[in-house]
């Protein structure tokens, strides 16, 4: 492995397990938030139990997002120092701000872990409240700096020099909405289905149904309208894709031919020397629908793409194939569970649909992993599209192998930590009620 093939594959490795500490520690805290509402409101006690177990994994996840976060941001200037020196002044804005976020949120989580019985109970619940908002605007804002780098803007590059630089403009760049719409969607989704599997798998077992049930009413209900709300939001990122990385679209779709009424490629593998996808379901016109809005519009393929500035296909392809298979994955599940708040309550608690949840608790990370991929990988060969290439962006420092062996090690020791506590956790649930006759699982 060379060096640069290892500062990549280190970034890769650093923001894939960020991502899932930062959805969770996002996302998690709304969770917790309504269980606490319900508590104040109805006093059933439940509710409290349940805040009080959530408000522990989000503080597990704080920690953990915190420290990778931090690894991430020293990477950027030890492995990227051209990209950080040109880029830093640009777009340094929304880190800056993540910053604030993140000091509001490490504040509130400490008024609200230790709040307990101290402060009035709707104060308390409000900075409960505190940490999910400055959680979701610290995410936002990480998202911003990357879609800058998908669309780079608030500065003029004329003979190599960054001019007229406009940290507003770079801020909200024309990708920032859409990416930022698609990853909190996403993260939703992910954690409603993760937080919602595990306490199926609870319930399966038998153990504290009481309190389960009311984890699993609140996480499936987060999952569902999260999951419902994807395909939308992925309808909107696709088409302002199109727009602005018409490379990446084609990559992603492996459209090797400029064509008008594009068919959409399901499944399949790429053969980039031959141009072609075999083993593919194709749908005559729908790409073209899907990108343009019009069944007969042209969408740009690879052949319109100069060959030292194509991305790879074939990661991206399969990727975005995962992605959306597993968004479709989660879209069934949520419309069963809602039909079944609808018209079957009784299939709440069947085994049968415990098992679907139980069964698709990765699948909200796993698709946001392929999504990522899909972001990153398709902007290639460059860190700021259509500016600077990621090979040039590399620092010069030999040894950078090492440092990705080092960087996989911890990340794994700090994974193996995080299921440790986490299982604990989940074991150490204070049995509420035992399992009355009448509740059925069958």
């Amino acid at each position: 492995m060379d060096d640069f093939l290892a500062a990549r594959s280190q970034m890769a490795l650093s923001l894939g397990f960020h991502i899932i500490y930062s959805c969770i520690g996002m996302v998690m805290p709304f969770f917790m938030a309504v269980a606490h509402y319900r508590w104040l409101r109805t006093g059933n006690a439940t509710y409290r139990n349940v805040t009080k177990a959530w408000s522990k994994g989000v503080a597990i996840f704080f920690a953990t997002g915190a420290v990778s976060g931090t690894m991430l941001s020293f990477e950027l200037g030890l492995l990227w120092p051209r990209f950080m020196e040109h880029a830093g002044p640009i777009f340094g804005m929304p880190f800056s701000l993540e910053g604030t976020a993140f000091f509001i949120e490490a504040i509130a989580l400490g008024f609200f872990l230790y709040g307990w019985d101290r402060f009035h109970p709707w104060f308390h619940w409000f900075t409960g409240v505190v940490v999910g908002v400055s959680g979701l605007a610290s995410g936002i804002l990480v998202v911003a700096a990357n879609a800058w780098m998908n669309s780079p803007a608030g500065f003029d590059y004329v003979n190599g020099q960054y001019l007229n630089i406009d940290p507003i403009q770079a801020m909200f760049n024309d990708a920032w909405a859409s990416q930022a719409l698609h990853m909190t969607v996403a993260a939703f989704a992910a954690t409603g289905f993760a937080v919602a599997g595990v306490h199926a798998i609870m319930l399966l077992k038998r153990q504290n149904v009481t309190f389960h049930q009311r984890a699993f009413a609140i996480a499936a209900a987060f999952g569902a309208v999260a999951a419902v709300l994807q395909p939308l939001s992925g309808d909107v990122s696709a088409k302002d894709v199109a727009r602005r990385q018409p490379a990446k679209l084609a990559a992603m779709e492996a459209h090797f031919r400029t064509e008008k009424a594009a068919a959409l490629v399901l499944g399949g593998l790429p053969d980039e020397k031959a141009g072609q996808v075999n083993y593919a379901v194709k749908i005559p016109g729908l790409l073209s629908f899907l990108a343009h809005g019009n069944f007969a519009q042209e969408v740009t393929g690879l052949d319109r793409i100069r060959p030292e500035d194509r991305p790879p296909v074939l990661v991206p392809h399969l990727a975005f194939q995962l992605m959306v298979g597993l968004g479709m994955l989660m879209l069934g599940i949520a419309l069963l569970y809602f039909w079944a708040r609808w018209r079957r309550r009784a299939w709440l608690h069947s085994r049968w649909l415990l098992r679907l949840f139980a069964a698709a608790t990765p699948a909200g990370f796993l698709a946001v992993e392929a999504g990522w991929t899909v972001t990153e990988v398709g902007r290639q060969p460059w860190i700021i599209n259509g500016v600077m290439r990621t090979a040039d962006a590399v620092t010069p420092m030999p040894g950078v192998v090492y440092s990705f062996y080092l960087f996989t090690a911890v990340y794994l020791s700090l994974s193996v930590v995080v299921v440790f506590l986490l299982y604990r956790q989940i074991k150490m649930v204070p049995v509420l009620y035992d399992v009355p006759p009448q509740v059925s699982l069958a």
